[in-house]
């Protein structure tokens, strides 16, 4: 085990030295606690031209002793409301979920961690996300603003136009609170 620590401390140090020297449009990165390099304060720019755009909205990545062989956790710490994260800001995307095949049978292997990610990837992952949900697997329902809502039971209706336009701007307005919030935190 100390071995393999060892392997992912010594991993983890290369990629903030990379990221320090060579920083990417979009984010930045360091650690929480120059102790523990296992745990990774970030900070995402909304992407332009998105309901996101002008947001700066942080997040902990927490990376296991085992990193790269299984992936790290990454929970947002400014609100975020967004169908991808979950209520308690944990964010939900294949890449993030453990290598193999999905015992739900909706993500293939493929799709999910494998050990060449980086913080780099994964962070363009989210900003990927923030800019195109996933609403067919929400992780915040409501946030999901779906074209189908319960109708009676287990069976579901289709919205209206008229529905649907306003579910969509209770979405946006949501949105719009959240970037307003991150740019008086920033």
């Amino acid at each position: 085990m100390a071995a393999t620590t060892s392997q992912a401390s010594l991993l983890l140090q290369k990629q903030l030295r990379d990221l320090a020297k060579h920083p990417v449009d979009g984010f930045s990165a360091g650690l929480v606690d120059d102790s523990n390099v296992f745990e990774w304060q970030v900070t995402i720019i909304g992407p332009p031209d998105t309901l996101y755009d002008g947001g700066y909205f942080n997040a902990i990545m927490s990376f296991p002793q085992n990193y790269p062989n299984s992936p790290p956790s990454v929970r947002f710490t400014s609100e975020m409301w967004h169908p991808n994260v979950y209520p308690d800001g944990r964010v939900c995307i294949s890449i993030l979920h453990p290598p193999g095949e999905d015992p739900n049978g909706y993500e293939l292997a493929s799709e999910r961690w494998t050990p060449v990610h980086t913080v780099e990837s994964i962070v363009l992952s989210i900003i990927s996300m923030l800019s195109s949900p996933n609403d067919e697997s929400p992780a915040n329902i409501e946030a999901a603003a779906l074209s189908r809502v319960p109708a009676t039971g287990a069976r579901l209706r289709l919205l209206t136009r008229k529905e649907w336009r306003e579910k969509r701007e209770d979405f946006k307005k949501k949105v719009k609170r959240c970037v307003r919030k991150s740019q008086e935190m920033f």
